[in-house]
């Protein structure tokens, strides 16, 4: 940003149009209202001389952690609530809102501020905190709601428990195939079960998915095997790469293909590969989307992206890639491939939770919409029920 002078940021930047006129992020533009937590510069792109804002890690799709450059000069309408709201204790949840999914966890949770197509790559969607603040004080599962809860069950239910349950309950493929019928009008329902047993079962294992999808960044515990720091498969089925498959870091051998062996279960990424790599790892998938194929997608050597909505030609930041195949690639691969081998794992236990929840007694949503919030949150799409074990409920505000 320093060295270029203000016609090449113009080029650079890639502004947006609106009516043949300047939106309202371009170069000569002075943002008034900083991003929350960050540093704020009170000066257009076009005379900025210093350095960058230094780059944070966000959530860029589902599994996959990127790095942004936290200035709202640069960003394209960046959630003032979502970024004010992030801290060390924040959990963002993303699903589907005006579409439904169709494979896979119907949710998505991450540590980092998500992106806007956070979910599956694309259909938007909707992003609920926990916590309404960055000091985690308030949380966004209402009180009264919590109240009901802890009446029924007879134990204190705080917003984490209630954002365990969720996880336990959603985010594996049986919720997903479990309602397909129910899906077909938009917006998750989630069955709550009276069952004290049973609400525990969910919450000690929706901490662990939690944990999972956040890469160790959340609901870390020691003592229920969860430390901070990526999470890790047992060490005969973790996924590595030999000695003779390293992946090549020299420009001519970046990779542009990556392919699985299932007999052998390995994962080829261009001229190198990675043994202990399953079928269901490679073939997960959120909601139509390859997880490992959408991942290595943002990483290879060709990035090509069809014009969708956008017409205007990329902006030439586009251009800007590494020519190599960067040690933290393989890295993030590895971590990727610990949390997908995990998450399968759990995905019995899911399941066969979600049959004894919906076989046992229920919560009414009656009961819960009579708890809620007399404004509903935007957040919370309403839809009608056409079975007893898909009441719907919302709980996130």
């Amino acid at each position: 940003m320093r060295a270029a002078p203000a016609e090449s940021k113009q080029t650079l930047f890639h502004a947006r149009y609106r009516n043949g006129e300047l939106a309202d992020r371009h170069v000569f533009r002075v943002v008034a209202q900083p991003l929350a937590g960050h540093e704020y510069r009170n000066v257009s792109v076009a005379d900025d001389i210093e350095t960058p804002v230094e780059p944070v890690r966000y959530s860029f799709r589902s599994f996959d952690r990127q790095w942004i450059i936290p200035d709202n000069r640069l960003l394209n309408q960046a959630n003032p609530v979502l970024w004010s709201s992030a801290s060390p204790h924040q959990v963002y949840v993303a699903a589907l809102v005006r579409t439904s999914p169709t494979a896979g966890p119907a949710i998505g949770l991450s540590a980092g501020v998500p992106d806007h197509d956070y979910y599956k790559g694309s259909f938007g969607g909707r992003v609920y905190p926990l916590w309404a603040d960055a000091e985690a004080r308030t949380s966004n599962v209402s009180a009264s709601v919590r109240t009901l809860l802890a009446r029924t069950l007879g134990v204190a239910v705080t917003g984490e428990d209630v954002l365990a349950y969720i996880a336990a309950v959603a985010a594996h493929p049986g919720y997903t195939a479990r309602f397909t019928p129910d899906l077909v009008q938009p917006g998750l329902r989630i069955p709550l079960t009276a069952d004290a047993a049973l609400f525990s079962e969910a919450v000690t294992i929706g901490r662990e998915i939690v944990w999972l999808h956040t890469y160790g960044e959340r609901c870390a515990d020691p003592a229920a095997g969860r430390p901070p720091g990526p999470p890790r498969l047992p060490a005969d089925r973790a996924p590595r790469i030999p000695a003779d498959g390293a992946i090549p870091r020299s420009p001519e051998y970046m990779p542009d293909r990556i392919d699985h062996d299932a007999t052998l279960g390995r994962l080829y990424v261009g001229g190198g590969f990675v043994d202990g790599v399953t079928r269901a790892m490679w073939e997960y998938e959120v909601s139509g989307k390859q997880v490992v194929k959408q991942w290595f997608s943002y990483r290879r050597k060709t990035r090509e992206r069809p014009i969708i909505g956008d017409r205007r030609p990329p902006s030439p930041l586009g251009d800007i890639q590494p020519d190599h195949w960067l040690p933290e690639y393989t890295t993030d691969l590895l971590d990727l491939l610990h949390v997908l081998g995990r998450l399968i794992d759990l995905e019995p236990a899911q399941a066969a939770l979600l049959d004894r929840i919906c076989l046992g007694p229920l919560v009414r949503a009656a009961d819960v919409a009579a708890a809620a919030p007399a404004t509903p949150a935007p957040a919370a799409p309403r839809g009608r029920t056409r079975r007893r074990d898909a009441a719907q409920t919302s709980l996130l505000d």
